[in-house]
């Protein structure tokens, strides 16, 4: 499964239109009104190895910085708390994984999310170009495995629509396999976007960089 590094926006203070890309959040427009969970977590570290492949080292550094100047707040919390900061008025937009909206417009996590979600919308970036970052849930057989058969029967068997619906009605992610829809929490928000099909491995390669980079860029 799979879930896409998507901003969310307030519905009242952000018409459409106003945000289309990761690139637009450093905008001077939005100085104090952007929030983000801290830079080290993998969900940050992966979009920033995205950004270095897609922008250069000096523009992603560029993007860290200029991200860092119209933040409302220091980066604290998890995505579901940058979707509340969006809510309540700390913040008008943020950076947060699709599936957590997902949750809270479930009503799994109590009313307080379920009323803080229905106050924000969530924007696909960069559909006019290479898509929006994806971060995926994978599986995979060990060399060393003392089973290979059976444990590829199991990721055929996770592999299945039947399986594939299961998962995503549960998780609030994207499927793998085509023929299978999200759940209705997530199809709401539309599912013909654009994805940035940068190879997995090339952001795995390029974290260490981004760390780097966030360090030098004073991103906490």
């Amino acid at each position: 499964t799979s879930r896409a590094r998507v901003i969310v926006a307030s519905k009242e203070r952000v018409r459409d239109g106003e945000i289309s890309s990761y690139e637009d959040l450093t905008d001077p427009r939005w100085a104090g009104r952007v929030c983000t969970r801290q830079g080290k977590h993998p969900y940050m570290v992966a979009l920033t190895a995205s950004l270095i492949d897609a922008l250069g080292y000096s523009n992603a550094k560029a993007w860290l910085i200029g991200v860092k100047k119209n933040l409302a707040r220091k980066p604290q919390g998890n995505d579901r708390s940058q979707i509340i900061a969006v809510s309540n008025g700390e913040a008008d937009l943020a950076i947060a994984n699709s599936y957590y909206i997902g949750i809270m417009l479930s009503g799994s996590a109590g009313k307080e999310q379920l009323e803080a979600a229905k106050k924000v919308k969530m924007h696909f970036p960069n559909q006019n170009d290479r898509g929006v970052h994806i971060n995926i849930s994978g599986a995979g057989i060990l060399r060393n495995s003392p089973n290979p058969f059976n444990a590829n029967l199991f990721l055929e068997f996770l592999l299945s629509e039947r399986v594939q619906k299961y998962m995503v009605d549960k998780s609030y992610e994207y499927p793998i396999i085509e023929g299978v829809l999200p759940s209705t929490e997530i199809s709401s928000f539309g599912i013909n976007f654009k994805e940035d099909e940068t190879a997995v491995r090339q952001f795995g390669e390029l974290n260490p960089s981004a760390i780097r980079l966030m360090d030098r860029s004073s991103w906490k």
